[in-house]
């Protein structure tokens, strides 16, 4: 088992750990839950910081390097800290032939990101995906739950725009 780094026990003393500690508590007995205990972690966060995983680690008697293979094996996991927006746009054959790369390059370009990566100001996440399962709005890209298809890359700037003025936060 891996022990926590000097870094980690630092985090830990400043980190509001009562979240995981209410999830911990709720499986303390179960056998082989680290995936829940992962998820609900993740739904208490937003995702899974170091010490977080430090202390599941401890609890569990289970190494850093195995709660986070387990975290990094999923695609649902998430290491650091995600936009109040999640853009996800399809680059799956249908969206690829209608040109979604070119969206893709727009939105990287309008959010000054790329994909797999945060906005500065913690409000957009722009991720790459490889369906949507939306093939006849292609190209589509989904902003949390919204669906927008048919996009072209001078529409991009529009949704973006429409997203931040309505205030909605997930």
């Amino acid at each position: 088992m891996i022990k926590a780094t000097n870094e980690q026990i630092a985090q830990q003393e400043i980190f509001d750990f009562s979240k995981v500690e209410k999830v911990l508590e709720k499986y303390k007995n179960a056998r082989g839950a680290v995936i829940p205990i992962l998820q609900m972690t993740q739904a208490e966060y937003g995702y899974l910081p170091e010490p977080v995983i430090a202390l599941i680690s401890e609890k569990l008697h289970i190494g850093v390097s195995e709660i986070t293979g387990v975290a990094t094996f999923y695609a649902q996991f998430h290491l650091k800290p995600r936009g109040q927006h999640i853009i996800k746009m399809c680059c799956g054959t249908a969206c690829h032939v209608k040109g979604a790369k070119k969206v893709l390059d727009k939105l990287s370009e309008t959010l000054e990101v790329t994909a797999g990566m945060t906005t500065k100001d913690n409000a957009f996440t722009l991720e790459e995906v490889a369906c949507l399962g939306a093939c006849s709005l292609a190209p589509v890209m989904m902003v949390d739950e919204d669906l927008h298809g048919k996009l072209a890359p001078d529409t991009v700037a529009s949704v973006i725009k429409e997203i931040k003025e309505s205030g909605i936060r997930k």
